[in-house]
């Protein structure tokens, strides 16, 4: 039986509860078809958003949403996309898919969207083929309350006060789609565009986000920190979970074999290795460690499903992916103190989404419960918490070992204690045995994602994978005993 110890008066950190965010691009059927279909639209929608994904993302929690991109955001001209739109400017969108983008989903849209969802902003800017100046003016056509040339023009467009924007990211993969540059480059030129971005309402400062490194890119990191350690709030990071070493043969999101499926969670285990290496390397450059890591891009990629747009980047979900998530998020929580915002890629239709579209038909994906069952630890203090496991061995992986059970526990302002545990085998149950530091336990309450690791969610079907009541406990005066089943989350909650 392994023992699982959480101390309540060990306080860590508050989890920012924007780690648990999400990302949506330009591409696809992300923004239309998944989250904007127009106020003409049958499909039931208000101003324009799908009514049933509004909803969906409300309930699972959702607290910021970054926007237009990814590689789009740096080919993005955010004046084509505002005013009368019929008069918008045509685009083609020449990273995914090489479809004609209309620009009827612009700067206005996405805060309306925000507000809908209750949820923060982050506006990635277009550092690769824009200027200074354009930037700038979107700072201002967003944010100023006054009299301005932007501020005038965000009025004639029907918005007379500014919007909240919480975060800016200055350029996206600047080492890569965003322009090929080198760290030390970029570095130099997030200062100047920086340096344009206003901070136009006292009291209110955009958090501004530095282009950081492709997984273990650790020169680009340090190249970057070097320079922006004194202006920027945060760097970002970008890691995406593929089975195979191969990007141009990924793998299948459905068809997968048990050594398939234990070296995607291997590979996404990972992400404990990079968090601790990057912030090891932002802090040898910046000993005082204001500097956060954001990570604005993760999770699985496979290959797109069968019959559909490759540049589009569809593909299903499954409980394979629900063990990734739990995985990750258990990850982000355990890193509360240096990460200051997530989001996973992404919302809608795209890669690793936590909701699937088809006409007027939405499909809630066994990712989409996986964030819902984690939201109560949105800002919550994590506890120190320490669990014995077994260790899996990933063959595909030169025998890469990772653990079978990955947890983190939280408190919320009452005192009530949030755990949650991953059971990332496929074939093996596991019992434990939870005790907590100097506390008598009042109640505890249970529950379950659980099904074979194939299962999926799937249009005209009854769900399969879905938060259910877990009941395999033993409650005792000090904690619990508990088997978890194999390929399954589980979150205990605890009063005392």
């Amino acid at each position: 039986m392994e023992k699982y110890l959480i101390n309540p008066n060990q306080k860590e950190a508050i989890i920012n509860k924007d780690i648990y965010g999400s990302f949506s691009e330009h591409l696809g059927r992300c923004i239309y078809e998944g989250i904007y279909v127009g106020e003409n639209s049958k499909i039931p929608n208000v101003n324009g958003m799908r009514k049933d994904v509004v909803k969906a993302l409300k309930e699972m929690g959702l607290p910021v949403l970054r926007w237009p991109g990814g590689c789009f955001a740096d080919e993005y001209h955010w004046k084509d996309g505002i005013g009368k739109k019929s008069d918008r400017k045509k685009m083609i969108n020449t990273h995914w898919g090489g479809v004609t983008e209309d620009n009827s989903f612009g700067t206005h849209e996405f805060f309306e969207l925000c507000r809908q969802l209750g949820c923060d902003s982050y506006v990635n800017g277009n550092v690769g083929s824009g200027t200074v100046q354009e930037m700038s003016e979107w700072v201002e056509y967003i944010t100023f309350d006054g009299v301005s040339p932007m501020a005038e023009l965000r009025e004639k467009n029907g918005s007379k006060a500014p919007w909240k924007l919480k975060y800016f990211g200055v350029g996206n993969e600047s080492w890569g789609c965003g322009g090929n540059m080198d760290p030390e480059y970029y570095g130099c030129l997030f200062k100047r565009y920086n340096t344009y971005c206003r901070d136009y309402k006292a009291g209110e400062h955009i958090l501004r986000i530095a282009c950081g490194p492709n997984v273990d890119d650790y020169h680009w990191t340090k190249e970057v920190m070097d320079k922006v350690k004194n202006y920027a709030d945060g760097i970002s990071l970008h890691y995406y979970t593929l089975p195979t070493n191969n990007w141009h043969r990924k793998g299948s999101a459905t068809v997968f074999d048990g050594n398939e499926y234990i070296s995607t969670i291997c590979k996404a285990y990972r992400m404990e290795e990079l968090i601790s290496n990057h912030i090891a390397m932002m802090d040898s450059v910046a000993p005082w460690k204001k500097m956060k890591l954001v990570v604005d891009e993760w999770g699985t990629w496979y290959d797109v499903e069968p019959g559909t747009n490759p540049g589009f980047l569809y593909q299903q979900s499954t409980m394979r992916d629900a063990i990734v998530a739990a995985v990750t998020l258990n990850i982000f929580n355990k890193h509360a103190d240096r990460l200051l915002m997530c989001n996973i890629a992404q919302t809608v239709n795209v890669l690793q989404s936590v909701i699937l579209t088809d006409g007027k038909k939405m499909v809630k994906t066994p990712t989409y419960y996986v964030f819902k069952m984690f939201k109560e630890h949105q800002n919550n203090t994590l506890l120190g918490s320490f669990l014995t496991t077994e260790k899996l061995v990933s063959k595909n992986d030169g025998n890469k070992e990772f653990p079978q059970l990955v947890e983190s526990a939280s408190m919320d302002e009452n005192g009530v204690i949030y755990s949650t545990i991953a059971n990332t085998s496929d074939t093996k149950k596991a019992k434990i045995k939870c005790q907590l530091a100097d506390t008598k336990v009042k109640s505890i309450k249970a529950e379950i994602i659980t099904e074979e690791c194939h299962a999926l969610n799937d249009f005209d079907k009854d769900e399969k994978v879905f938060i259910k009541e877990f009941t395999t406990f033993r409650a005792l005066k000090d904690g619990f005993t508990a088997e978890i089943p194999a390929c399954s989350v589980v979150k205990f909650t605890i009063e005392r």
